[in-house]
């Protein structure tokens, strides 16, 4: 069999593509949305920006820039892909994973800042609500603890099979 498919056969792989996949998903779908009390206008943030929309049309009030979230969802993900394809040294992939894990908790801590700022400004007397791009993020982050135990575990396994060499 080929060592390519090596990669394919252990499932830390999937869990770290689910990783790369999950952080994607944050840039490409909303992470908080509020409506306000009157039910006129709606602020929706995502990975790029945060938006004042207008109801029912949707037309933009007010945008501003959240590009940062974006930058370090998308570094995320390409560490987490990087990280898929160092299959055959464990110890840097779980180096690269410890990385992505901090990388993707920054990413949680600027998402939850960004949104608490937003609600201030647009409706502080009422919390917004937290949508798939935010639990997107958790969820990497869940699945990438789980990926490192089990390349802990392969460690484990090839060091004790050295041993009874």
């Amino acid at each position: 069999m080929s060592k390519d498919f090596d990669m394919i056969q252990r499932i830390q792989s999937l869990f770290l593509f689910l990783v790369a996949v999950s952080m994607i998903t944050v840039t490409l779908t909303p992470i908080w949305l509020q409506v306000s009390p009157s039910q006129d206008q709606r602020m929706e943030m995502t990975a790029w920006h945060t938006r004042i929309l207008e109801l029912p049309q949707e037309t933009i009030v007010s945008e501003s820039n959240n590009m940062y979230i974006g930058i370090l969802a998308v570094l995320a993900a390409a560490l987490a892909i990087y990280s898929l394809l160092q299959f055959k040294n464990r110890k840097r992939q779980l180096m690269l994973n410890m990385i992505n894990a901090l990388l993707m908790g920054f990413t949680l801590g600027l998402a939850v800042y960004s949104s608490y700022t937003s609600n201030e400004t647009f409706n502080p007397a009422v919390g917004g609500a937290f949508v798939l791009g935010f639990y997107s993020i958790i969820f990497a982050l869940i699945v990438n603890l789980i990926a490192n135990r089990f390349i802990r575990k392969d460690e484990m396994l090839i060091r004790s099979v050295d041993r009874i060499r």
